[in-house]
């Protein structure tokens, strides 16, 4: 892995297991010895909320504060906001306030840029940064791909949400044209997969047969659980709440995955070179 990889998981669809990506790929990375800041980017602060911090209005220094110092060109000091989470993971934490800050976006100069701005500036402390976006293709996720090396899309094993990809899709190009030329897509993310079901596996080789082709399909898919569902209230990772459960194997087994296609990249940039 490069020193500072910017991972966005995106998908302007609700519920297909972001912030669950985001807490597990970012905690399963750091168990592998990484250096991971978790970025929270939705209004929600659901990623802030499910690592155990419910009360999102009382955290003094949130995304939105240092987005808003790098608009006025305050300088940010070392650190600033950053909570570090004890299973090894740095967290930047957000709450309603970004919804705000969405709108402010609308009027600002470079106003794709200002996220970008913030993690250039921390990104080489870290190996991995991964930010979870909100569930839409607003200001706040155009900044967050503007921002990343790569995405990882989750997406529901379900009809509607692989029509939604090719609306995301569109966006991605659009960034990549206009942005962020060396935006890639590491991969798709098939999320909440019922095994049991044919439905499942039916949506599943769909995707994997419309864009396999172009798009790398993680083989890991993340199984249903109901135990996964309770994380989020639990304010612990899945290693934590359920550690041989199905989906703690599923998330270890994408870290993996995930590492390993740094490493591809890593060489094959070093061999253009």
């Amino acid at each position: 892995m490069s020193k500072g990889t910017v991972y966005a998981l995106v998908n302007q669809k609700g519920g297909t297991g972001k912030t669950q990506s985001a807490e597990n790929i970012g905690i399963g990375l750091a168990d592998e010895g990484k250096k991971v800041l978790l970025v929270d980017m939705d209004p929600q602060g659901s990623l802030t909320i499910s690592l155990g911090y419910p009360m999102t209005d009382d955290i003094p220094v949130t995304i939105t504060d240092i987005m808003a110092n790098i608009l006025q060109e305050i300088p940010i000091e070392p650190g600033e906001g950053i909570i570090h989470h004890t299973e090894g993971v740095d967290l930047m934490p957000a709450n309603i306030s970004l919804a705000g800050m969405e709108v402010s976006l609308v009027n600002a100069m470079g106003r794709e840029r200002i996220l970008k701005e913030y993690i250039d500036s921390v990104k080489h402390n870290y190996d991995a940064v991964l930010l979870d976006c909100s569930p839409s293709l607003g200001m706040l996720t155009i900044n967050a791909m503007t921002a990343a090396d790569k995405l990882i899309i989750p997406m529901q094993a379900q009809y509607l949400s692989a029509k939604g990809l090719e609306a995301l899709l569109q966006t991605v190009n659009k960034v990549k044209r206009q942005m962020n030329p060396g935006l890639k897509i590491d991969g798709i993310l098939l999320t909440m997969v019922d095994g049991r079901t044919n439905y499942s596996k039916q949506i599943s080789e769909l995707v994997r047969n419309v864009y396999g082709g172009k798009i790398n399909v993680y083989a890991t898919e993340i199984p249903h659980s109901v135990r996964a569902a309770e994380i989020s209230a639990a304010g612990k990772s899945i290693y934590k709440h359920d550690p041989k459960g199905k989906v703690a194997v599923a998330y270890r087994q994408l870290t993996k995955e995930v590492l390993k296609n740094a490493e591809i990249a890593r060489k094959h940039s070093a061999y253009e070179l």
